[in-house]
């Protein structure tokens, strides 16, 4: 069975799910490493040395409980320093005994070979921080040289689960990461929108060929406001065994026993937990979840958590945004709030979060798995071959202006062929209208400077803005008739206009006055 395989490679968790050619995606539960629901694998290493076989990763690290080793042995935390170019490594891997991408590499290397039998990924996508993408794009480069995959892609993480939750491109969004050991506020605006292409992965190999030296042009979100702190889930599973059993923080079968407690309290209102402590008797531990919520006020996450996000709309006033909060002026421009990542599910954070969203829609039906979802969602499956390389705009009569004016259809860097249909309504120019032409045309490029010559040399020197040129298509479709005629100023068709398989831009669509349908044609093609 062929499909897609997408893995979201997280600090803490790592997600993978599969997507077959005809169907819909799933998470993979890849024994015997995954755990938990949703499935994902702890983004946990244990060797006893660089060049061990056989690590233990994921869940046999914590079914062996190593989670806490203090050892070199222990790697984790190394996702977030793939490709950041930091040299300045965290207390907890300071003295790893793999580079943060050898271990990266490891953990990719293992969850291949544990792919279930049947399953032939014919591509691979992974997602990447913004902040990190060219560093994370060549090392991904690298390693996926080793895998038996045709079509490796990138995409980034806020763009990928943003469209996992099913927001269009062109949103702003606000993206709540709180991960296992770092908590990420980022407000980002991700690509496309009226005018622009919809955002997909960037390949980097294509048909088994290396895409290194292509001109892709690096597709991520642009990040308004950006603020985070090295604090995350397992602080909070600290606070916990510090809370039940004072100065026992470092034991890692209490830390586990904290960890289940603080999942329970997503869904229950009280938690029952048996640790059993080394050479000691069993020990019942309860929790509830007025408790934890007094423990992460009394902490201060909630405080810390305030600043956070005060210094996100902060960036985001300095960019022109204006409002005091998410309720205020700032508020009317984000699409929705994105909580990502397993943290998120904790009851006093979705209050808050709650509480500062205001109006603005709470996407937190998915927050584990909607960066992996979405990057599927992103990658162009078997049917789509290529992006255009030259855009098609229509000529529209523009009622306000009194005037023709060129209207993008589907612009360069749009891949094909397309998802859905672009739907539009043609009004008449002069009354007793018979037909209506479809004048199309292909927008040039634009240039931002021009070459001026100073002293003899060439000298860029930057051109005004204006509006992009259309050079109308050589060959124009037939006008489409209207019976009866139509008056000026009247909308009068609503067509339906999507490219195929075959690069053809085709239409359909209705007479707004007869309701008679309009015969479906083919346009011409396009580049």
């Amino acid at each position: 069975m062929t499909g897609t395989l997408a893995i979201d490679l997280g600090s803490s968790t790592t997600v993978v799910a599969w997507q077959p050619d005809h169907g819909p995606p799933t998470l993979l539960e890849l024994a015997p490493y995954a755990c938990g629901d949703p499935v994902v694998v702890p983004s946990l290493l244990w060797l006893a040395a660089a060049d061990s076989p056989r690590p233990l990763i994921g869940r046999q690290v914590l079914e062996a409980g190593l989670a806490a080793d203090s050892s070199p042995s222990l790697c984790r935390d190394f996702k977030r320093l793939i490709g950041s170019g930091d040299t300045v490594p965290s207390q907890e891997n300071a003295a790893m005994l793999l580079s943060p991408e050898q271990a990266g590499e490891r953990l990719l290397q293992a969850l291949w070979a544990a792919l279930p039998a049947g399953i032939e990924p014919r591509r691979l996508v992974l997602t990447a921080p913004i902040e990190s993408y060219r560093g994370y794009r060549r090392w991904l480069q690298e390693i996926s040289t080793n895998l038996a995959v045709e079509e490796v892609a990138l995409v980034d993480e806020p763009t990928a689960a943003a469209i996992g939750c099913g927001l269009s491109p062109g949103s702003r969004v606000l993206v709540v990461d709180l991960g296992g050991g770092t908590i990420d506020l980022s407000l980002v605006a991700l690509e496309g929108g009226e005018g622009r292409a919809a955002p997909i992965a960037q390949l980097l190999r294509f048909a088994g060929r290396s895409l290194e030296d292509g001109r892709q042009a690096l597709r991520c979100a642009r990040v308004i406001g950006k603020a985070g702190l090295a604090l995350g889930g397992r602080d909070i599973d600290r606070w916990i065994a510090d809370l039940l059993h004072p100065g026992g923080a470092s034991d890692s079968s209490l830390l586990a026993v904290a960890e289940r407690l603080k999942c329970r309290l997503s869904e229950a209102e009280e938690a029952l937990e048996i640790w059993c402590p080394p050479q000691a008797p069993l020990q019942p531990l309860r929790l509830s979840r007025q408790q934890l919520d007094q423990l992460l006020e009394e902490r201060g996450l909630l405080l810390q958590l305030d600043d956070l996000l005060e210094q996100v709309l902060a960036a985001a006033r300095r960019e022109g945004g204006g409002g005091d909060s998410l309720q205020g002026g700032l508020g009317n421009g984000i699409a929705a709030v994105l909580p990502v990542g397993g943290s998120s599910r904790i009851p006093r954070i979705r209050r808050w979060l709650q509480e500062h969203c205001g109006t603005i829609p709470l996407r937190d039906e998915r927050p584990v798995e909607a960066v992996v979802l979405g990057a599927l969602a992103l990658t162009p499956g078997v049917q789509i071959r290529d992006v255009l390389a030259q855009g098609v705009s229509l000529r529209c009569w523009d009622r306000r202006s009194n005037r023709h004016h060129w209207h993008p259809l589907f612009v360069t860097g749009q891949a094909w062929p397309t998802s859905e249909p672009l739907e539009l309504v043609l009004a008449c120019s002069r009354d007793g209208q018979s037909c209506l032409e479809l004048v199309l045309g292909e927008p040039q490029p634009q240039q931002r400077s021009e070459v001026v010559f100073r002293d003899g040399l060439p000298v860029l020197r930057p051109r005004q803005a204006g509006a992009a040129t259309v050079r109308p298509w050589p060959q124009q479709p037939s006008p489409l008739s209207l019976d009866p005629p139509g008056q000026r100023g009247e909308d009068r068709l609503r067509l339906r206009l999507w490219i195929d398989a075959a690069g053809q831009l085709q239409l359909e669509g209705t007479d707004l006055r007869s309701q008679a349908p309009v015969e479906p044609r083919s346009l011409g093609i396009v580049r």
